[in-house]
């Protein structure tokens, strides 16, 4: 007699859970080929958007867990599992962490956005946050810059993606701006052609557009001329200082004073 009530007690369970147990593995399989294929599509779709690689892997493990978590609730869901208390802790848990981690998600949001609008790319010539540099990385919470001194300043992407970004390798070139001051006893004709020289005479110069020597202001002690050679934005550096120290050759050769702060000093005789 008990054999027969365990066998009962097994067909009746197995009557009432057997399906469900048939029909929860069902949706794990097919649950899962469709987040395979969602999964496929979606790292095809941010490739063709050139979205960056750091940034595909984060989104795709992201969204892979999301939808893996669904599935689970949805499972339980099947079995006859109350899934509303789950989802509930779920949701609590998510707002205790957002708001633990508020400003890492601004971050988060920021690289996100800066890796998919691309305002700025690796090896591009920026400032912004107060600081100038060349960027040598993109991550998904900072962004790194060398400065020009070679030092590393990281920003967080936050604050970034907020802010101002004047990008000077946008579009591929880039004006090197210098202000020379000389004397008022000089001429100005032949100072400008002694600039204007300097810089025609560089290789990295470039004549398309062409560089500009012109009077900027008269100072105090000075006559200040505007020098703007544009050159490709690799070159930056070799032209700021190659104009700097050639142009301080060549004035000195035509015998154009560049004036510097004198002192007067006045003792009284008493």
């Amino acid at each position: 007699m008990d054999i027969e009530k365990w066998i009962d007690k097994i067909v009746e369970y197995g009557s009432e859970y057997g399906l469900k147990v048939i029909g929860a593995i069902v949706i794990w399989i097919v649950g899962s080929w469709i987040i395979k294929k969602i999964m496929k599509v979606m790292g095809l779709a941010m490739s063709r958007q050139n979205y960056d690689e750091s940034l595909q892997k984060f989104l795709k493990n992201l969204i892979g867990w999301i939808l893996k978590i669904l599935l689970i609730l949805a499972i339980l869901g099947n079995l006859g599992v109350e899934t509303t208390s789950f989802a509930a802790i779920l949701a609590a848990a998510g707002l205790a962490v957002g708001m633990a981690l508020q400003g890492s998600l601004s971050n988060f949001a920021g690289g996100v956005l800066i890796m998919i609008f691309k305002p700025i790319k690796i090896g591009d010539l920026i400032e912004a946050q107060g600081e100038f540099g060349e960027v040598k990385e993109i991550e998904i919470f900072t962004t790194k810059l060398v400065t020009p001194d070679s030092k590393l300043v990281i920003i967080p992407n936050g604050a970034l993606s907020n802010g101002n970004i004047t990008n000077y390798s946008a579009e591929g070139v880039i004006k090197v701006f210098h202000t020379i001051g000389v004397s008022y006893d000089s001429d100005i004709k032949q100072t400008k052609d002694v600039l204007m020289s300097v810089l025609t005479s560089q290789e990295k110069v470039l004549k398309d557009p062409p560089p500009l020597v012109e009077v900027s202001a008269l100072g105090e002690s000075s006559v200040d001329f505007a020098v703007r050679p544009a050159t490709k934005v690799e070159h930056y550096w070799d032209v700021y200082f190659d104009t700097l120290e050639k142009a301080k050759i060549a004035l000195d050769a035509a015998g154009i004073e560049i004036p510097y702060p004198h002192s007067v000093e006045i003792q009284k005789q008493g």
